[in-house]
C-alpha cells in the first residue's frame, strides 16, 4: 500500500497492544469525584405522541459516573458514550430507557462507580389545533428528562416549559375605568340611544385604553421515584396549559385571534397567580415527590422580568 504498516497489523500473530491510560496510570492527586463523564453529548431520540405515532428528534445529553476509587486515574468516556447512543437509539425515550442506561453505565464501570447520572433535553415537536379554526400548526416546548442512582435508590426528574399570554389585572381595571370616563363624557346624561353607543364602541375613541400583557414562560421541574409516575411530556404539556388557559398559539385564524382575546379577558393574571394555577395543576398528579414552579412575565410595561416560584418544600429537595 503505502510502504507504512497499518496500525491494526498482527505482529507474531498477535494483535499489537493498546495501552489503556485510564488503567494504567495512577492519579498525580488522589481523591474521589463524584461526577465524571459527559455533557451535551448530540443523541437522536425516539418520541411517541398520545396516540402512538413515533418520530425520531435531535437532543443533548449528559452521561456520568461517579470516580469512586481515590487513586483511579479516570473513567472509561466511550462505554458511556455507547451505552447512551445503544440506549435512545433502539428504545423510546421515558424512564425506563433512562434506567437501562444507568445500568449499563454502572455494568462497565463495576469496582469504579457507586452512581450514575443521565439527563436528555430537547425540543419537543407537537402539532397544536387552532382555538377555533380548523388549522394545526407545530409548536416545539423545551423538555428535559433525567435520571440518578445512589447507593441503589433511582430517582427520576422532568421538566417542560410552556409559553402563555399574562394579561396584567392592574392595566385591565385601569382600562375599564378610562373606558367608563370616556363613555360618561361621550354621553353625560339623558336616556341614550342604543345605536349610538354601540357605534361609539366600535369606533377608536370607544377604547381610550387597553391593557397591557406579555409573552411568558411557565418553568415546571417534577421529581419522582417511579417510572410510571411520569405522565409523558405531551400529557403533562396539555395538563399545564389547561390550567393556564392562554398558552400560545401556532395557526391563528381571526376567528382563533378573537378566541385567544377572550380567553385572555378572562384569564388576567399576575405572575403570582399563574405560579399558583401551575403548583394546583402539579398537586393533582400522584406520585410527584417534589417539584419546583418558576412563572416568568417578560414584561411589557417594564424592562424587567416579574417571577414567581413555588416549590414543595420537601426537605433536601428542590430550592427556590
Amino acid at each position: 500500500m503505502d510502504g507504512q504498516t497499518p496500525v491494526t497489523a498482527f505482529t507474531n500473530g498477535h494483535a499489537p497492544r493498546i495501552p489503556d491510560v485510564s488503567r494504567e496510570m495512577r492519579a498525580d492527586i488522589v481523591g474521589v469525584l463524584h461526577k465524571v463523564g459527559m455533557s451535551n453529548v448530540q443523541v437522536q431520540v425516539l418520541l411517541a405522541d398520545v396516540d402512538g405515532c413515533r418520530t425520531v428528534a435531535p437532543a443533548l445529553a449528559d452521561a456520568f459516573v461517579s470516580l469512586d476509587n481515590p487513586a483511579d486515574k479516570g473513567i472509561h468516556m466511550s462505554r458511556l458514550f455507547l451505552a447512551l447512543q445503544e440506549s435512545l437509539d433502539r428504545h423510546r425515550l421515558g424512564p425506563e430507557t433512562l434506567k437501562s442506561a444507568l445500568d449499563e453505565f454502572l455494568r462497565s464501570h463495576a469496582g469504579q462507580s457507586s452512581s450514575a447520572f443521565i439527563e436528555v433535553r430537547l425540543d419537543h415537536p407537537l402539532r397544536r389545533p387552532a382555538l377555533v379554526s380548523t388549522n394545526t400548526g407545530w409548536r416545539s416546548y423545551p423538555v428535559a428528562l433525567g435520571a440518578g442512582v445512589r447507593n441503589g435508590h433511582v430517582e427520576f426528574e422532568a421538566s417542560v416549559q410552556i409559553t402563555y399570554s399574562s394579561t396584567c389585572p392592574c392595566s385591565a381595571a385601569l382600562s375599564r375605568d378610562a373606558t367608563q370616563r370616556a363613555f360618561l363624557d361621550r354621553f353625560p346624561e339623558g336616556q341614550v340611544p342604543r345605536d349610538d353607543v354601540a357605534d361609539w364602541l366600535r369606533s377608536e375613541s370607544g377604547m381610550p385604553a387597553t391593557p397591557h400583557s406579555q409573552r411568558s414562560i411557565g418553568t415546571v421541574k417534577v421529581r419522582f421515584t417511579e417510572p410510571t409516575h411520569f405522565p409523558g411530556f405531551e400529557a403533562l404539556i396539555d395538563h399545564l396549559e389547561g390550567a393556564i388557559r392562554t398558552g400560545v398559539q401556532a395557526a391563528v385564524k381571526r376567528e382563533d385571534e378573537l378566541e385567544f382575546a377572550r380567553l385572555n379577558a378572562q384569564n388576567l393574571m399576575f405572575c403570582e397567580d399563574a405560579a399558583r394555577r401551575l403548583r394546583a395543576a402539579i398537586e393533582e398528579y400522584p406520585g410527584i415527590s417534589d417539584y419546583r414552579i418558576e412563572a416568568r412575565h417578560v414584561e411589557s410595561l417594564h424592562p424587567h422580568d416579574a417571577v414567581a416560584v413555588v416549590t414543595k418544600g420537601v426537605p433536601g429537595g428542590f430550592v427556590a
